[in-house]
């Protein structure tokens, strides 16, 4: 009998051990609206992969195919992508689309291979906290993604909608034409989809989606708690990685 509790409880710890490591709580969400045909986007591509390391920063990669034109058509833009781009500069109401451009926490215009510029930014959106104003959990159980949202005592918005974002973690790319010719590049965090799967209204909330649409055209995925402006994108309330990331 102890020796069968022993194997029991030993199993049950090598399970605890093959759980994915869940990311602690961020402090920003970084998002690089980037090209394949622009010659001053490969710095900030580093520089996103370099964020993409950080456990407290949500790292996203979103190629635009305005440059497509230019002698190359970008292998993962996506006009959805370059929409997005579009509704933050209406949102901010100074037009301003451009790449490298990074927005921090669905508010703030950086130029994307600035660091010194991208890191004030996440100061001015933070306010000095050390994580976003929502708590977002994540939890993957029988091939179901359950996302839980919490307000805190930090939270003063409290209408915005889930999103979840499919990406590749990584993925790098030989660019035999256009500006960067010859260039072999690594984007990092690229996103495949932007999927909406609810309102919240403050308090708490639970959301089921099904992981093979979360994971739909990547390898991982990242949830977003975003508000709205005239149904333009917002500021981002709260976010939380897949496993891996």
């Amino acid at each position: 009998m102890v020796s069968q509790l022993k194997a029991t409880l030993a199993a049950l710890a090598f399970a605890a051990f093959l759980q994915p490591a869940w990311a602690e709580p961020p402090r920003a969400v970084v998002e690089l609206f980037t090209s394949q045909g622009c010659s001053s986007c490969p710095p900030a591509d580093e520089l996103l992969v370099e964020f993409s390391r950080q456990p407290d920063i949500v790292a996203l990669s979103l190629p635009v195919n305005y440059w497509d034109y230019l002698g190359w058509k970008d292998t993962l833009a996506h006009v959805a992508f370059t929409e997005r781009q579009k509704a933050y500069a209406h949102s901010r109401s100074d037009r301003q689309v451009f790449t490298p451009q990074m927005i921090v926490n669905g508010k703030k215009s950086s130029i994307g291979s600035d660091r010194a510029q991208v890191e004030k930014a996440i100061q001015v959106t933070t306010k000095g906290r050390k994580t976003l104003p929502v708590n977002v959990v994540i939890d993957e159980q029988n091939d179901t993604v359950t996302i839980t949202v919490e307000e805190t005592p930090d939270t003063t918005q409290r209408e915005a909608e889930i999103w979840i974002l499919p990406v590749l973690r990584s993925q790098t790319v030989p660019i035999e034409r256009g500006e960067n010719r010859g260039k072999t590049i690594t984007y990092a965090n690229v996103v495949r989809g932007l999927n909406r799967v609810g309102e919240w209204r403050g308090g708490s909330a639970r959301f089921d989606v099904p992981l093979d649409m979360a994971r739909k055209g990547g390898d991982a995925y990242v949830v977003l708690l975003q508000g709205t402006d005239a149904a333009r994108p917002g500021l981002i309330l709260g976010a939380a990685k897949g496993p891996g990331l």
